[in-house]
């Protein structure tokens, strides 16, 4: 039997892209989402619905999986989005529903799969993080600190599943050429109103932010890597995908957090 592989947020993007490219490469792949009308099948991409805020749809989509097929191989948390908004005008519900869905929805998720690939001895988790997990930028302190989050969390997780065989892994993808910019940001309504009083810093980065994302890498960089991930038992425990996340994460090691912060606000202009 192939590999089984259980992805995350499939309606779009990376998500898509990467269930699309892995079930050509012969891997059975079911494609968790909101809405799976929005995805079509094909011969080893089978769509199932999954809400990462619902225990309940998390539970049956891996009942149904493991009825016909006994196990799960390879788990991708892809779901997520980006709240940009200044830490000053957060309301309650954002601050919740960024990290429900980015951080507590992977958690849920890795909750009922894990037993799964306990029993079996032998599975794979791929969290899609991102390379703002490793550095911060105004406007998305909550995109940011829940990667930061996930970035703990795979730490955590490579422990505690180790000798269950279990590998675990993080993608700190860059800016990709995907849906995101136009469905996957949200803005705050009093961060973006131009008598804000952050007005000025709005102007400077999210005009090219929101550039960087739409002319960035192919998202089947991503897809390519989970696949490498999959076949490689001696990979890293993360690895960056995409020309920003290569040019800043490196960076980041190298030097001081003052003269970081001194590059990054030279880059943006901020």
């Amino acid at each position: 039997m192939g590999k089984v592989i259980l992805i995350t947020g499939c309606s779009s993007g990376m998500g898509k892209q990467s269930a699309q490219y892995l079930a050509s490469c012969g891997f059975i792949v079911y494609a968790g989402s909101r809405e799976p009308s929005k995805i079509t099948p094909s011969k080893n991409l089978i769509p199932i619905k999954l809400d990462v805020t619902k225990s309940q749809t998390i539970n049956s989509a891996i009942q149904t999986i493991c009825e016909k097929h006994k196990k799960i191989d390879v788990l991708v948390n892809n779901a997520g989005y980006g709240l940009v908004s200044t830490v000053e005008d957060l309301d309650e519900e954002e601050m919740f529903n960024q990290y429900n869905i980015n951080v507590f929805g992977l958690l849920r998720v890795c909750k009922s799969v894990i037993p799964v690939m306990r029993e079996a001895n032998s599975g794979v988790i791929i969290n899609i993080s991102s390379f703002l997990g490793k550095i911060g930028l105004p406007l998305l302190s909550l995109y940011n600190s829940s990667k930061y989050a996930v970035e703990g969390i795979t730490d955590s997780l490579r422990y505690e599943l180790s000798e269950f065989n279990i590998r675990v892994h993080s993608i700190m993808p860059g800016f990709f050429n995907t849906q995101f910019a136009r469905e996957n940001l949200v803005t705050n309504l009093h961060t973006f109103d131009k008598e804000s009083a952050y007005a000025n810093i709005v102007s400077k980065l999210a005009p090219v932010i929101v550039d960087e994302i739409n002319s960035g890498n192919d998202a089947k960089e991503v897809a390519l890597k989970i696949e490498e991930i999959i076949g490689n038992d001696n990979f890293p425990a993360r690895v960056t995908v995409g020309d920003k996340a290569k040019k800043f994460i490196p960076m980041k090691k190298e030097l001081s957090d003052e003269d970081f912060e001194r590059r990054v606000r030279e880059y943006y202009g901020i």
